[in-house]
């Protein structure tokens, strides 16, 4: 089925909560060695195989799983699962888990940017990655929806109940079987088929979320656990107009501060909000360029698009870097930055978009009300769209609210954790990582100040983690973040400022 590329998704989506970097796609390749690596359950075999992003030969393999956990002989899900293999001959028996963001991100297709980041950790531990039932190789669940030509629409005739129906009609599925819970029964069929005792974890952004509640679900099986942009269970995910409004302003209080940003640029602020009132009393087209096909296109650029993009923008430090040429240029009529930014967005790998409605119209969005949207759209900067999106999205998906708030109680667990934050996140601010450790008694949490989201990604925290793995009894020593540096301000098309 055709897949939505991220710059589509800029405009079709509100919210996700995504790991913030370029991640390379996973394909298992014709080329598989016969040789196996044998497992404890003869249900899985892992065999040797490459894959796109990777020189080296890793593992590959499938695991059936029920849809329905409570009918275990009926409808099977194949899980794809990719073994990463410890470079040492001596390797600790406790691997490391990924988990993925979304939801609706798939694991495998980000084993390239993994194995780049957990260098470190590879050097004693397997990485263990799944693709989330929904995703990816595991029955992905991802929408034909044609936004080329909704791109030409004003977002008042974007009929977002409507797409979402007719998507759900695609698929011959139980909606209501794709929770984080039962992903979670099947990543820990996974660890038994593979004849891991205990495993650690390493969670980025919704990942997040899927960790604690494994945390609660399982936790004889678990060692340790990293939380990398941290969506704790007793929040909503889905309304972040506040917290995108405060990542604007952390972003516009650095720029007032560097007096290259301002003598090149004035009062940003000022200017994006005139640019946003000039959008909603007029949208105004634009022409971009395809990253992938390489064809011209018109987009009817709305207030709406230009926030979600900006708000996109500010989820990692390498593109925040661009929102002051990219508002000063467009405030005077020049699209081509934005144009340059939104290809910044593209990759191979998709978010599948069935998975994410699925888990987020359970499980999140039932707990919104008219005074958490209204409370979360009084801001500036992107107003209530994304949790308005959402409240549209689910009112044209099949599935119902969880029968009871179980499922966003607080995670209790006394297990070893280390919990990462951005300064500069815009979806999964520090308050969250704190609101989390208040009852998780065996957690330390620890602060990028020039940390966008996931912070393993473009900080040293990547470092960090394979120290806390070693003896997650200790203190992490996390002078290194300290010395992190902000990205400077890019002031021209020639790079300046960088």
């Amino acid at each position: 089925m055709k897949t939505l590329t991220p710059v589509k998704l800029v405009f079709a989506f509100a919210a996700c909560l995504t790991l913030s970097a370029h991640p390379v796609n996973a394909q298992t390749t014709e080329t598989q060695s016969s040789e196996t690596r044998t497992t404890s359950n003869n249900s899985l075999q892992l065999e040797a195989c490459h894959i796109r992003g990777l020189s080296e030969q890793v593992e590959c393999g499938v695991l059936s799983v029920p849809e329905n956990h409570d009918a275990p002989n009926g409808k099977q899900i194949e899980l794809n699962i990719v073994r990463l293999p410890a470079v040492s001959s001596g390797a600790a028996n406790d691997p490391l888990f990924f988990l993925a963001g979304g939801p609706g991100q798939a694991a495998t297709e980000l084993s390239g940017l993994i194995d780049r980041i957990f260098q470190d950790v590879r050097q004693r531990r397997d990485v263990v990655l799944v693709d989330q039932r929904g995703t990816g190789k595991s029955g992905p669940l991802q929408c034909e929806i044609s936004a080329l030509e909704e791109l030409l629409l004003p977002d008042d005739q974007i009929d977002l109940v409507a797409n979402m129906a007719k998507c759900a009609e695609e698929f011959d599925v139980d909606f209501q079987q794709y929770s984080t819970v039962n992903a979670i029964r099947d990543f820990e069929m996974v660890r038994k088929a593979l004849g891991y005792q205990q495993i650690n974890l390493y969670g980025g952004s919704y990942g997040t979320r899927a960790a604690l509640v494994w945390m609660r679900e399982a936790p004889a099986a678990l060692r340790s656990v990293v939380l990398d942009g941290v969506a704790p269970t007793q929040v909503v995910v889905g309304p972040f107009g506040s917290y995108s409004q405060r990542a604007f302003d952390l972003m516009v209080s650095d720029c007032n501060n560097d007096s290259a940003c301002v003598e090149r640029f004035g009062a940003i602020d000022e200017k994006y909000y005139a640019l946003r009132e000039r959008l909603l009393a007029e949208p105004e087209f634009m022409t971009m360029q395809d990253a992938r096909s390489d064809e011209t296109r018109e987009v009817l650029m709305t207030a709406k698009r230009l926030a979600g993009i900006l708000r996109t923008a500010l989820y990692s430090p390498r593109t925040r870097q661009l929102i002051p040429i990219v508002i000063s240029e467009a405030n005077d009529g020049n699209w081509r930055p934005l144009a340059g930014l939104i290809g910044a967005f593209d990759a191979d790998s998709p978010l599948y978009t069935g998975l994410l409605v699925s888990v987020l119209c359970q499980e999140d969005m039932p707990r919104v009300d008219a005074e958490l949207l209204a409370r979360d759209g009084d801001n500036r900067f992107i107003g209530g769209s994304t949790g308005e999106d959402f409240v549209s999205m689910c009112a044209g998906w099949p599935v119902q609210p969880l029968p009871d708030n179980r499922h966003a109680e607080p995670v209790v667990s006394d297990i070893p954790a280390l919990l990462l934050s951005g300064e500069q996140d815009p979806v999964t601010p520090p308050e969250w990582a704190e609101i989390a450790a208040e009852t998780l008694s065996n957690s330390q949490h620890l602060v990028a100040e020039f940390g966008g989201h996931t912070i393993m990604s473009h900080t040293c925290a990547n470092r960090l983690i394979a120290q806390f793995l070693e003896d997650p009894s200790k203190a992490v020593d996390a002078s290194c973040l300290a010395r992190t540096r902000m990205l400077p301000f890019l002031r021209n098309v020639n790079a300046a400022g960088m």
